[in-house]
């Protein structure tokens, strides 16, 4: 029996191929100008997050790349100082208060999970705590650098001076214990998992509901109350939702130091 595609030449099947791949991606670009275009063309109407917050005051514009590092006194934390906020992540390891340390400064970048890997093998003694400021970033990666973190016991602080919002909640609740100074930023949204509104929905659905499963199954095994997902999933990407000291207890994302 001959099939229709038998009866192609080669190079006209090479051709039908190639054309079929030049309109998906066509259609792949279209997707992700559709989804980027409303927020270009009508951006969040919410404060800077440079404004103070307020009793349900605590949206704020969110835009990772126009976050700098905040100013901090002199010796008052042992992050680097810096204007810049790193474009992934920055390692370094130091003492502080006399305990081992390691900081996390900059956003989360595909491929930080194994640079911390790599960089915690070089650190001795080892650390027993972890500093953060981060804009966040990749939620792959956030998730196993906060697994990481948990089996090395680490506890995880934030200074007043300090940031971390999106994926980087992720490696806070990570610690053993988890303390947040007055005045620093913790911040949570919505978050993408990879999808694209071009493939079939049935397609992104199950990357949305796959990525969404890890994080709660996540938040479960550090101990995180599952609720902390209610602001963040009324919080569209492109804005961020800050958390008050009291939430930050009441779901459990920090601890008391005793």
């Amino acid at each position: 029996m001959t099939t229709a595609p038998a009866r192609w030449s080669a190079g006209r099947l090479l051709r039908w191929i190639f054309g079929l791949q030049l309109v998906f991606g066509a259609v792949l670009l279209g997707s992700d100008i559709a989804r980027i275009l409303p927020q270009v063309a009508m951006p969040s109407s919410a404060p800077a997050i440079t404004q103070p917050l307020g009793p349900g005051d605590q949206t704020r514009r969110y835009d990772p790349a126009r976050i700098d590092q905040r100013p901090a006194r002199p010796g008052s934390r042992p992050i680097p100082a810096s204007t810049d906020m790193p474009s992934r992540l920055d390692f370094s390891d130091t003492v502080w208060q006399g305990e081992p340390t390691i900081t996390l400064t900059g956003r989360i970048a595909p491929g930080d999970a194994d640079r911390l890997t790599d960089f915690l093998t070089t650190v001795d003694p080892a650390p027993t705590q972890a500093f953060l400021n981060s804009p966040g970033g990749s939620v792959q990666d956030a998730l196993a650098m906060g697994r990481v973190l948990r089996d090395l016991g680490l506890a995880t602080r934030m200074t007043a001076s300090d940031i971390c919002l999106s994926a980087c909640p992720y490696l806070l609740a990570a610690g053993t214990t988890r303390s947040v100074e007055d005045g620093a930023l913790v911040g949570i949204h919505q978050h993408y998992f990879g999808e694209n509104t071009a493939l079939p929905a049935f397609m992104a659905v199950s990357d949305i509901q796959r990525g969404q499963g890890e994080v709660m199954e996540y938040l479960a095994d550090m101990g995180i109350d599952p609720l902390i997902m209610r602001p963040a999933l009324a919080t569209p990407p492109d804005e961020i939702y800050l958390l008050t000291p009291d939430e930050m207890q009441r779901f459990r994302l920090t601890t008391d130091a005793d």
